[in-house]
């Protein structure tokens, strides 16, 4: 009897341990949700809804806190959850552009983005809109090629969104000054409310909540969105399904009779490609260890399933975001981040040649 005791202490004994040292690396500690964006964008809305709730699904319950650091379209942010943030797994970033912006320019990353610990990435779109009374009068998105003195306003010259708003628009012959340099999409708004800038493209949350009422008014008219690419077809993301608007190629197909060819185009298949399927990365710096990577990979994934959380997304964005993740996310992002050498080069000239319009 008393060896079938011992048995049983035995088989229960590893996962009681496991169960302590989940809960010691969390129990009474604080958890940081690094936006690498200024408050009122979207990315600083949807951080603080998974902040709000992400702390019940990992085992502790630590407190949650949302920390901004904006600046540089995102880079700053981002640099510091490399370079300075500790290695303790007390904090994520919650990152827009990060992909796109190592794609471009990994020089200006002293640690390399690759080498940090990812733990979901959040695949979503971006839908481009202009204001109506762009001369002569735009109705349609179709009336984009008519378009007379618009002004694009970006975040940066190698941020994602002023990459796809000038490569699309190059491919459409669509002539325009561009304006770059707005901290947030917050700001970039007010330019758009305030006739400062007349073209951009924004985030599904940022178009449920802040654009569609202006669509519906009449003050602002879409154009189209970006969509899905996994290098080899395209795809709708769950964010646009439903939407009266056609994706990029599908527009430009209607316009042109067929699909665009070329170095813009292969440029933007490579900026969804790395910014459909990694819009959004939740990442860890490199270094941290590892229980923590496994924790927060594993409290993400609940997320997806979490009624009070989607409840709430949907009140305040208009849809819950998606957290894709698993053990071998880490590997799938680095494979991601590979560009061919002739598209990452034309990229990296084209973002240069921002700096004359």
């Amino acid at each position: 009897m008393h060896t079938r005791l011992l048995c049983c202490l035995v088989a229960f004994l590893p996962p009681l341990i496991a169960d302590a040292g989940a809960q010691s690396l969390y129990a009474g500690k604080q958890l940081t949700v690094l936006v690498n964006y200024d408050a009122g964008g979207p990315t600083d809305i949807e951080a603080r809804v998974f902040a709000r709730h992400i702390g019940r699904h990992i085992a502790g319950t630590p407190n949650v806190i949302v920390q901004n650091m904006g600046g540089a379209a995102g880079l700053i942010g981002t640099k510091y959850l490399g370079e300075v943030a500790p290695k303790d797994g007390m904090i994520l970033g919650y990152l827009t552009a990060a992909s796109q912006r190592y794609v471009t320019n990994p020089e200006r990353f002293t640690v390399d983005f690759r080498s940090y610990e990812f733990i979901a990435a959040i695949p979503s779109g971006r839908i481009h809109f202009m204001r109506s009374d762009v001369r002569p009068g735009m109705k349609t998105a179709a009336d984009l090629v008519k378009a007379e003195n618009l002004v694009v306003g970006g975040l940066g010259r190698d941020a994602p969104k002023d990459m796809s708003m000038r490569l699309t628009l190059d491919m459409l012959g669509v002539p325009y000054r561009y304006v770059t340099g707005y901290n947030s999409s917050a700001q970039a708004m007010l330019a758009m409310q305030r006739n400062e800038i007349s073209y951009h493209a924004d985030s599904p949350p940022i178009y449920a909540t802040k654009v569609e009422p202006l669509i519906k008014s009449g003050d602002l008219v879409t154009t189209y969105y970006d969509p899905g690419f996994n290098g080899a077809e395209f795809s709708v993301p769950k964010q646009m399904k439903g939407l009266p608007i056609l994706p990029f190629h599908e527009l430009y197909k209607t316009l042109k009779g067929g699909l665009p060819t070329g170095a813009l185009w292969d440029a933007y298949l490579s900026l969804l490609t790395v910014n459909g399927t990694m819009y959004r990365l939740i990442a860890m710096p490199p270094g941290t260890p590892q229980a923590a990577v496994a924790e927060l990979r594993q409290a993400v994934l609940k997320l997806n399933d979490d009624k009070a959380y989607i409840e709430e997304a949907q009140k305040t964005m208009g849809e819950a975001p998606e957290y894709v993740s698993n053990t071998n996310l880490n590997a799938e992002v680095r494979n991601g981040l590979s560009l061919k050498p002739e598209t990452k080069s034309f990229m990296q000239e084209y973002v240069k040649r921002g700096e004359s319009r």
